[in-house]
């Protein structure tokens, strides 16, 4: 005689087999955790890029401006279709600023904060 239970703790192995691999997928195509942004003039930009994503939890929010590509923003910069200081002025002290406002911890909202060495 056969286990009533048998069939569905296939189906459950099965289903938490298949979550696990799609997280490892969705883990993977995430990007580093740290993100060196060219800074022009000013020093590049060490982006702690995990810390964002945890954050937000919502891609969109910056790469609706730009793609998910490593260089986007210097070339974006080059080619004329971002201004100098966009993504800082219009993304990241903007919301910083607001988080801050909202008496949520956020990140720096001045430029020599992350314009400086890794750390």
């Amino acid at each position: 005689m056969k286990n009533k239970w048998t069939p569905l703790l296939r189906v459950g192995g099965i289903l938490i087999c298949i979550g696990t691999i799609a997280m490892g997928a969705a883990i993977e195509d995430r990007g580093a955790e740290i993100i060196l942004i060219y800074g022009g003039k000013s020093r590049d930009v060490h982006f702690p890029h995990y810390k964002h994503q945890i954050a937000l939890d919502n891609c969109d929010i910056c790469h609706n401006l730009f793609p998910k590509k490593t260089g986007s923003i210097k070339e974006l910069k080059d080619k004329g279709r971002l201004k100098k200081k966009q993504v800082m002025r219009e993304h990241c002290i903007d919301c910083h600023r607001k988080l801050k406002s909202e008496g949520k911890k956020t990140g720096p909202t001045s430029c020599a904060r992350c314009h400086r060495g890794p750390g």
